[in-house]
């Protein structure tokens, strides 16, 4: 066992309890897979886009599970394994086909439901859902590049404008439907305010925090070509919780709760079926 493995060190547990949860997410995933898409005989037809949501859903939970497995903290440019697959071009990359992936499923989700019940409001926010996170994951990608944190800061404040439009959006459903589909509008509403709370008091304070900081260092920033190169080239591996103190929480919370989010909303898409039957 490598040293910085042992027991009586918290970040041992928290990438073991990463890797678990990943484990978890993916056997669940083909289980979806099999009860919605490969029934067995007698089974229920799938929907005819359920291939599309389930591929969605893989991206996602595919994505946040190499991330989980290989973590990294893209500005810092630090990770735990020393392998190319840590470079932050290739978890960068990863995680922006799983964000928009799972921000289409969002956009699917919420159309199905809004269309379902004539919501207009609800069908409008599906529309713009994709368009604002690919501008979102732009501006990642630049704070990586760069090492500019600010950037950071405006791409989780357009997350957090996303999920309050969603959360509007599942607002606005809640009359149309009785029953467990409002029970399940209720809980997503409750998961998106944690979120959002989650977002505008720890996570963009946070980035906004160490731009602050750096400013004040006079830190050099990256110009585009020089940050490209050094995102592919340079990775540094470091087994001090100091050094992940700030990343500990949000990928947890990232890579358990969001991805049984985009589980939830693939099993809900499969119940289209049942849906009509809990319009009020």
């Amino acid at each position: 066992m490598l040293q910085w493995q042992a027991r009586s060190n918290p970040l041992a547990w928290w990438w073991g309890s990463l890797t678990l949860v990943s484990n978890v997410n993916i056997l669940v995933w083909f289980m979806l897979y099999r009860e919605f898409y490969q029934p067995v005989s007698g089974g229920l037809d799938a929907p005819p886009a359920m291939g599309v949501m389930l591929l969605l859903c893989a991206g996602y939970v595919f994505g946040c599970a190499f991330r989980s497995f290989l973590p990294r903290a893209d500005v810092q440019r630090i990770c735990l394994f020393d392998t190319w697959l840590s470079s932050v071009f290739v978890g960068r990359s990863v995680a922006t086909v799983a964000e928009v992936c799972f921000a289409a499923q969002w956009a699917i989700i919420l159309h199905q439901l809004g269309t379902m019940a004539g919501a207009e409001t609800t069908v409008n926010i599906a529309l713009i859902i994709v368009p604002v996170i690919i501008i979102a994951e732009c501006f990642s990608w630049y704070a990586v590049l760069t090492t500019n944190y600010l950037f950071n800061a405006i791409e989780n404040s357009l997350w957090a404008v996303t999920f309050f439009l969603v959360g509007i959006a599942l607002c606005r459903l809640m009359p149309e439907f009785q029953g467990p589909v409002r029970w399940a509008l209720s809980a997503g509403i409750v998961g998106i305010a944690c979120f959002l709370a989650f977002l505008v008091t720890v996570d963009v304070p946070m980035y906004l925090s160490r731009w602050r900081a750096g400013h004040a260092e006079g830190n050099r920033l990256l110009g585009f070509l020089e940050g490209l190169h050094d995102v592919s080239t340079r990775w540094v591996v470091t087994h001090d919780v100091a050094h992940w103190k700030g990343e500990l929480t949000w990928m947890f919370l990232y890579f358990s709760a969001a991805v049984w989010s985009s589980l939830a909303l693939c099993a809900l898409y499969a119940m289209e079926g049942y849906l009509t039957r809990y319009l009020a």
